[in-house]
């Protein structure tokens, strides 16, 4: 990378290369004045989410700038901002890379119609791995690698891109009427992201993509029957309770997402190491305790759902399941012509195949000393 390709930051290295310098160099005491003050003004940078402002995940996003923050010393200051304050929900990856923003929390789902691999790194097929497991593949797996591949050698974009936080399965979503099968879905208009859309359109349904803050004024006007977001705690903020009484939880759509973390590289790398790495890693930090925060607020509010608003809570039905399993099967086949995608899912499959057998056969029936201890309580 030469110079003339990184000029919108270079006066930020060179900034706080100066500031360093000046603060450690005592000697001329005549040019530590005015420049010891410059070295103690913090790197703003800007940073746009996904979400709308009153979104649970908004919240989730305003983690990792309070970590980043309190990491740097103040050094970096980040300035976050809602969907739509810089650029839409789904432009995200454009505004980082042509240095609109800085910063981007999304999900690789929302930019798939530039390449459907995006998809693979969180909504794609579900070979038996949970979302940790995915998250795993992508630091362990070679899934950080096939990233960039993805992003920068192939499709030219300005980005550097890590994922956090294992989201819990989305639930299959909201529904007016109760459920059991394939055939009581076709012909819905129905809302999800990614590749989910085209799953779900292969299974009969009518399909719309939407960002999350157009879901429940879409289901208003009738525009779609029945839709999905993905959990709880930013259904009950949208007000999905107010539009349909039928929660199906757990589903094959979406089963393996993370939060997408983008940054521009060219802001990236022309920053200090210290600094890149407080960027990095706290993309790690924060994806522990997302986790713990979504499982406090997810179940405490699916009971909100469920004691306060009428909600009736279902587990999909497992015909719905399988016809999900046996579509992604079929998918698979058409998506692999592409030599990206049968790259990724090549090892995305060797991953699970190995990780999740250590995993099933270690893993003991959690269900089973539910209840024991909690006899009841999972009323079907």
């Amino acid at each position: 990378m030469t110079e003339d390709t990184i000029k919108p930051a270079v006066s930020r290295r060179s900034f706080l290369r100066r500031g360093g310098a000046i603060a450690g160099g005592a000697a001329a005491s005549t040019l530590l004045a005015a420049p010891a003050v410059l070295a103690q003004s913090p790197l703003v940078l800007k940073m746009q989410t996904s979400w709308p402002a009153s979104d649970i995940w908004q919240t989730m996003a305003q983690q990792y700038v309070d970590r980043v923050q309190a990491m740097s010393g103040g050094r970096i200051q980040i300035d976050l901002l809602p969907a739509g304050a810089v650029v839409g929900a789904f432009q995200v990856m454009d505004g980082v890379s042509d240095g609109v923003i800085d910063i981007a929390h999304s999900v690789s789902a929302y930019w798939y119609g530039k390449h459907k691999a995006a998809s693979l790194f969180g909504t794609g097929p579900v070979f038996g791995g949970d979302p940790t497991n995915m998250l795993s593949w992508f630091y362990q797996g070679g899934g950080r690698e096939l990233y960039r591949e993805l992003t920068q050698d192939q499709m030219g974009l300005n980005v550097v891109g890590l994922m956090a936080f294992p989201m819990p399965a989305q639930p299959f979503g909201w529904f007016k009427n109760p459920i059991a099968g394939v055939e009581d879905i076709k012909g819905m208009k129905y809302r999800t992201v990614g590749l989910a859309a085209d799953l779900l359109q292969s299974m009969g349904m009518s399909v719309a993509q939407l960002p999350g803050g157009e879901i429940v004024p879409a289901m208003e006007r009738g525009v779609i029957d029945a839709f999905e977001f993905n959990n709880p705690s930013s259904d009950l903020r949208f007000g999905a309770q107010d539009v349909a009484k039928n929660y199906y939880m757990g589903s094959y759509h979406q089963a393996s997402e993370a939060f997408e973390f983008l940054f521009n590289r060219d802001v990236i790398e022309d920053l200090e190491p210290d600094l890149q790495a407080i960027l990095e890693h706290g993309v790690e930090a924060v994806s522990t305790y997302n986790t713990a925060y979504a499982l406090d607020n997810y179940s405490a509010d699916l009971l909100k759902l469920r004691d306060e608003s009428g909600v009736t809570i279902h587990k999909t039905p497992d015909a719905i399941l399988q016809a999900q399993l046996e579509a992604w099967t079929a998918m698979i086949s058409t998506l692999e012509a592409d030599a990206t995608i049968k790259k990724i899912l090549d090892s995305q499959r060797d991953w699970v195949k190995r990780t999740v057998y250590y995993e099933l056969m270690d893993k003991p029936d959690y269900a089973l000393a539910y209840e024991h201890f909690f006899p009841g309580e999972l009323k079907i």
